[in-house]
């Protein structure tokens, strides 16, 4: 699997307008919705869900990165939403450092591509400089094209 079809082209927000992670959380779910990705009828579902789930335990990673995510029973195939902030955001990362990558995942609740979508994106995100070119993207088409690269190169 490679990060490029996991990832929604049309859910990458270059610049996140929220700054707080419910919000982040809220504004990504509603980029996938846009895009057609997920259920507009399940929108505050999933992202209670997502939060609920978020409070139970940090998906802040570290290295400035949080990744966000649930099954859902309405979710036919793995996908996932990129944001980009520039400021940080409190995610209450295992390294106590702000989150400046957020990747959003939602997948099937009886399959096998929720794993495999979090493994593509946990190796993909090993990558010190795809992290390092990520958090400086500052358009949609710059992300699109990092993500094809390190799928392509994955040392990059």
């Amino acid at each position: 699997m490679n990060i490029a079809e996991v990832v929604c082209s049309k859910a990458i927000v270059a610049k996140l307008e929220s700054v707080e992670r419910d919000d982040v959380i809220t504004q990504l779910a509603g980029a996938l919705v846009e895009a057609g990705a997920i259920p507009k009828t399940k929108r505050t579902e999933i992202v209670g869900a997502v939060i609920e789930r978020e409070n139970e335990a940090s998906t802040g990673i570290g290295k400035g990165v949080a990744v966000p995510h649930i099954k859902h029973k309405s979710i036919k195939n793995a996908v996932a939403a990129i944001g980009i902030s520039q400021g940080g955001i409190d995610f209450s990362s295992l390294d106590k450092q702000p989150v400046y990558t957020v990747i959003l995942l939602v997948s099937p609740t009886e399959s096998q591509q929720h794993l495999e979508a979090m493994e593509t994106i946990f190796e993909r995100l090993q990558n010190d400089n795809f992290r390092k070119f990520l958090a400086q993207s500052k358009s949609v088409e710059q992300i699109e094209e990092l993500l094809k690269e390190i799928d392509e190169n994955p040392s990059l």
